[in-house]
């Protein structure tokens, strides 16, 4: 299947979309202000060893400290290939030790980054890991003879000095000598940049930062099927070129500059996805929908079939919305970049071979995934469990924030319970204060229901209390907002 990349740049954000038979399949926006963290450098500061967790707090001079657990301390782990158990942490780090750190996983939510002390610098056609002298191959090269000719390759083009290790990228498969010995150069140099960063500059300094959104397209998005890569902001792309000529030569024939009058989005259909991805219904071809809701702890997917009526009989007419549910999940995954757990609730089905044939589908669509995604069968309750690696944020917490008026729950008060919240309050009032009068500042939906259907409630209480009550509208507030005021 030809896939197409679009990228779109402006000064404030790049946004980039993967295009596959027409269909939007993955976005990914970065800011200039918010820019992703994962595989940045920094020199940190402990603050505070937690050995009950076997983790440490890590200033890297982020907004919130940052967390490192025992297990991703590389001088914690044993190196003489025994399965001892990890140093502990209290062992290793105190209080305001300083060490090289790289964040592995973005701040997501509430939580601060995830560090690990070991280093891996990813190049064209490696990653290099200059604490570790092991050389492994990416697991996509699966001929053993082709792996065995590839470490062999590297190794004679290793300098004699040469004391880190490297993973092999699928890359390198097609690279020459030259190339590679290039990309050696390169990882060497930057790593040596780092360790000299590391011991001249304080600590909570950014030592080397990760490449862009838009050449990191060029360097691990791309591959045989990709037909374009289509950015429309032409200094960008002379950037990108430039670029490509150094590190990913066989991508500039598959370089474009888009000139077209229409928005490079508008013109793939980019901005109304981006629309229907922060909305919780998904409807599908066949009349049935998805709800997609997305909380703290997990994301949880309903298939139903709405106006589906299709099929000889009700059962062929659920395994077939099920069917195209598999593929709609799939790509909705991908789309809203949803991670951690995810329940799945297909629409019940007694035919086993029907809910096998679903399970193999959905499995298939979620191969096609970069992240690492695990399935379970069907639970006792009929409900798919699934995992897939949170990486970075989704799209809805990247575009949007909770709701003003209903902080985050998806619904608010009624304006009747808000009328009664208030009367409630009026009374609790008068018991402790005797005020001229009172004054209800609230919305225009309560103060109409007061003046309405509600005027009665509201003068026998003004009756019982012997105060004067007056409304007054407050366009600012919104419907569960308002207040008392004494006069």
């Amino acid at each position: 299947m030809n896939e197409d990349i679009l990228i779109n740049i402006t000064p404030q954000e790049t946004r980039v979309a993967l295009i596959v038979q027409g269909a939007v399949q993955e976005l990914h926006i970065e800011r200039t202000l918010t820019r992703g963290l994962a595989g940045n450098v920094y020199s940190g500061k402990v603050v505070r060893v937690l050995p009950g967790m076997q983790s440490a707090f890590i200033d890297i001079g982020l907004e919130r400290a940052a967390f490192l657990h025992v297990a991703d301390i590389w001088e914690a782990r044993p190196h003489d290939g025994q399965n001892a158990a990890p140093t502990p942490i209290e062992k290793i780090l105190f209080d305001g030790q300083v060490l090289t750190v790289q964040v592995i996983k973005d701040p997501i939510g509430t939580k601060g980054a995830r560090l690990s002390t070991q280093i891996s610098i990813a190049g064209r056609m490696l990653v290099y890991l200059p604490q570790d002298s092991h050389i492994g191959i990416s697991q996509k090269i699966e001929k053993e003879a082709d792996r065995e000719a590839l470490r062999a390759r590297l190794q004679g083009l290793l300098p004699a000095d040469e004391k880190g290790g490297y993973i092999v990228r699928t890359q390198a498969e097609e690279a020459t000598d030259a190339d590679i010995a290039a990309d050696v150069e390169y990882l060497r140099k930057t790593w040596a940049a780092i360790t000299n960063g590391a011991r001249t500059k304080p600590a909570t300094t950014l030592l080397h930062q990760d490449l862009s959104l838009a050449q990191r397209v060029l360097r691990d998005f791309v591959h045989e099927e990709t037909a374009t890569i289509q950015v429309d902001s032409r200094e960008n792309y002379i950037a990108l070129s430039a670029f490509a000529q150094t590190y990913t030569p066989s991508v500039l024939p598959r370089l474009q500059h888009y000139t077209g009058e229409r928005p490079l989005f508008d013109l793939y259909g980019v901005e109304e996805e981006i629309l229907r991805a922060l909305g919780r219904r998904v409807d599908l071809k066949s009349g049935g929908y998805l709800i997609v809701d997305q909380t703290e702890a997990m994301t949880t997917i309903d298939v139903n079939t709405g106006g589906f009526v299709g099929g000889r009989n009700f059962a062929d007419t659920i395994f077939k919305t099920n069917l195209e549910a598999a593929h709609a999940i799939a790509r909705q995954l991908r789309l809203r970049n949803l991670g951690g757990i995810i329940i799945l609730d297909f629409i019940d089905m007694e035919n086993n071979e029907h809910r096998n044939a679903v399970l193999a589908e959905l499995k298939k669509t979620l191969s096609r995934d970069r992240t690492k995604v695990s399935v379970s069968g069907f639970s006792a309750l009929g409900l798919v469990e699934m995992t897939r690696k949170r990486t970075r944020e989704s799209l809805a917490h990247i575009l949007c924030e909770p709701c003003p008026a209903c902080a985050g729950k998806g619904q608010v008060k009624t304006s009747r319970t808000i009328c009664y919240e208030i009367l409630r309050e009026l009374l609790r009032e008068a018991k402790q204060f005797n005020p001229r009068e009172f004054r209800i500042l609230a919305s225009q939906e309560v103060v109409d229901l007061f003046l309405e259907e509600e005027s009665q409630h509201l003068a026998m209480l003004g009756d019982f209390i012997g105060k004067k009550i007056s409304l007054q509208v407050e366009s600012a507030y919104h419907q569960e907002q308002y207040d008392v005021i004494l006069m």
